[in-house]
């Protein structure tokens, strides 16, 4: 077993220094277990915010040779849960197959104060052939 941490150049950067974006888990097959950060992105209401953090997850995954399709599990935390079906419409747009594992929280407040949402992720890719 490998293990690699990133920041792909071509992803979204850190919002901080202190921490890397993906961590890599690879098996002696090829195969892969991929966690990425919590991300958060910028925008007004909590349905751009959304869009723009599962565009960010799309670009770090797609780094990793991943796609959302491959994401297994993830982890949603909401300053507001009565917004919980405002991000459900966005988070059906890109997670269009068979749902991943899931856990979603209500937490008072995130790292950065305009946040209103954060997500986390864990992704298995296949072996390449």
């Amino acid at each position: 077993m490998k293990v690699t941490l990133d920041n792909p150049p071509a992803a979204p950067q850190p919002a901080s220094p202190y921490y890397s974006q993906v961590a890599r888990v690879e098996h002696a097959d090829g195969s892969a277990l991929l966690f990425v950060s919590g991300q958060i992105a910028e925008g007004d209401t909590l349905a751009e915010q959304t869009r723009g953090i599962f565009e960010g997850l799309t670009a770090l995954l797609a780094a990793h040779g991943a796609t959302l399709e491959h994401v297994i599990s993830i982890r949603s935390y909401l300053t507001d849960i009565e917004k919980l079906q405002e991000y459900g419409a966005v988070r059906r747009e890109f997670l269009t197959g068979t749902p991943p594992t899931s856990m979603t929280f209500e937490a008072a407040r995130l790292f950065r104060p305009e946040a209103q949402i954060e997500i986390e992720v864990v992704a298995a890719v296949p072996a390449t052939e």
